[in-house]
């Protein structure tokens, strides 16, 4: 494993929970304020209070920073267990669409762009966000199976794509109202639990529902 995919808190003296605090507030204000482009990690000292040193003790760059102040935690740490197929997306859905919504403007589009760029920002970027996506969404298609509401389980990178990719295109291609987004969501539901309910099986069959 390279140096970068090291936890950077290893050894030494334990991290104090208030830099990091400061550090995260600072970040998210500065979002706001000037935008992920011209946001500097100068900037995030100064507005937190710390000296750089402290900052790139816990984040190797910028960009690293920024991811790990917008995923503190393990994306979907726990898969949604509502007793249905429909239920368990919709919660998926939600999540996802919390994720996208929930930084200030422009920031994920930049920052996705940046995470591209860097393999080892990459590798951690699908272990925590898109590697959680498709292990809750096998487990819930497994779950569904159980319950007898699929004959045989879809691909979850498949059922992945079609949950992600209106989310993102609304927000960040068509730059669609977020008023608007509660019915896409709606949307998206009604087809991917459809769809995965009549994915066809091994035999090209289709899901006698």
């Amino acid at each position: 494993m390279s140096a970068r995919n090291q936890p950077r808190s290893q050894g030494g003296r334990p991290r104090d929970s208030r830099v990091d605090g400061a550090i995260a507030s600072a970040v998210l204000e500065l979002l706001t304020e000037v935008g992920y482009a011209h946001l500097t990690m100068c900037e995030v000292a100064a507005r937190a209070g710390v000296g750089k040193a402290a900052i790139y003790r816990r984040h190797a760059t910028k960009q690293e920073m920024i991811f790990d102040v917008l995923t503190p935690g393990q994306f979907l740490a726990v898969a949604p267990d509502h007793g249905s197929l429909r239920a368990d997306l919709a919660a998926v859905l939600a999540e996802i669409a919390d994720s996208m919504t929930s930084p200030p403007p422009g920031t994920i589009p930049g920052l996705l762009a940046d995470i591209h760029a860097d393999s080892a920002l990459l590798n951690r970027f699908d272990a925590k966000y898109l590697g959680a996506q498709r292990r809750t969404l096998t487990e819930i298609l497994d779950r569904a199976v159980a319950r007898g509401e699929l004959t045989t389980r879809p691909d979850p990178a498949i059922l992945n794509a079609l949950l992600v990719g209106p989310i993102f295109a609304w927000l960040f291609l068509l730059s669609g109202p977020l008023d608007q987004l509660p019915a896409l969501l709606d949307a998206v539901l009604a087809l991917t639990s459809a769809g995965a309910s009549a994915a066809p099986d091994d035999s090209g069959s289709e899901v006698v529902t």
